[in-house]
């Protein structure tokens, strides 16, 4: 009701894509990619939650994360070991449950898809973390449900691959793994706000 416009700072969400190419470094590309997707159980602002990787690598890279992501330790947060404790609520707990049953429907669980409740788990909101592969026009590409679920697709170049990470509404974050002489391609097109 002033004179002037107050500055202000809105995070409004983030579908974060994260763009592999043929010539990155996998094992650095994966563990890079479930730090991101799983990090405070994928309820962060920047977490990564929709991969575009080149076909030809499509299947090792997607390996590489199976197997890091399967060897996540998940219980109490306030005990060292665990690297991923609960969701926040109800409310991420069943969306969670919603989004996963929708997946097998319509795509293909390769890790994690389900709600843990065995022992001490069955104290709190546990959900495993999540790798999805599911067609391009698959609502949950585009949807920001802030749990731990990443979505892989191939693709069949670094264009077609950046192309489909700005294809969101959002444009919070992005990242890359590549060849060093990719970057600057990849810098000059994605539509992201850090990258």
């Amino acid at each position: 009701a002033g004179a002037y416009p107050r500055p202000c700072i809105a995070e409004m969400g983030g579908k974060n894509a994260v763009v592999v190419s043929r010539h990155a470094d996998l094992e650095r590309a994966a563990t890079g990619i479930v730090r991101s997707a799983f990090g405070l159980q994928g309820q962060k602002c920047s977490a990564a939650s929709r991969l575009f990787v080149e076909r030809e690598v499509a299947d090792d890279l997607v390996a590489r994360l199976v197997g890091l992501t399967r060897a996540i330790r998940i219980g109490d947060p306030t005990i060292k070991e665990n690297w991923m404790g609960p969701v926040i609520n109800t409310a991420a707990y069943a969306r969670y449950a919603k989004c996963i049953d929708n997946l097998a429907e319509h795509g293909e669980i390769v890790a994690g898809g389900e709600q843990l409740t065995q022992g001490d788990l069955a104290k709190g909101y546990y959900c495993a973390p999540t790798i999805g592969i599911a067609p391009f026009a698959y609502r949950l590409w585009r949807e920001e449900k802030f749990i731990p679920l990443v979505l892989v697709g191939a693709v069949d170049s670094l264009d077609e691959a950046i192309d489909r990470a700005n294809d969101s509404h959002y444009g919070l974050t992005a990242g890359f793994y590549g060849a060093k002489d990719e970057v600057a391609k990849f810098l000059d097109r994605i539509k992201a706000g850090v990258t």
